[in-house]
């Protein structure tokens, strides 16, 4: 099992699944040599203690959250909202 690996071989910290059929997403910690389930906060959110983030679902994807709880954009988000900020000023985004 992957799980199993990760835990005796890699020692990775945290580790996490997500099955974007079925929408089950759970995760573990490395503690005392074993992971432990991670608890879910009141959203269903789980806490990567490496990346300092939340993993949650939305929208049937998984996606990053800050501690405060805003939704971290990925790349193409970011340039999507950068391109409606230079139009809304009068900037052709292609122009840039």
């Amino acid at each position: 099992m992957k799980k199993q690996i990760y835990q005796d071989i890699f020692r990775t910290p945290d580790y996490f699944w997500f099955d974007p059929d079925s929408l089950e997403f759970q995760g573990f910690q490395l503690m005392g040599g074993q992971y432990q389930a991670i608890e879910p906060n009141e959203q269903g959110w789980l806490w990567s203690q490496q990346l300092r983030l939340y993993l949650g679902i939305e929208h049937n994807q998984l996606r990053f959250f800050t501690p405060q709880g805003k939704l971290v954009l990925t790349p193409e988000e970011t340039a999507e909202r950068l391109a409606q900020k230079l139009q809304e000023i009068g900037i052709d985004p292609d122009d840039v």
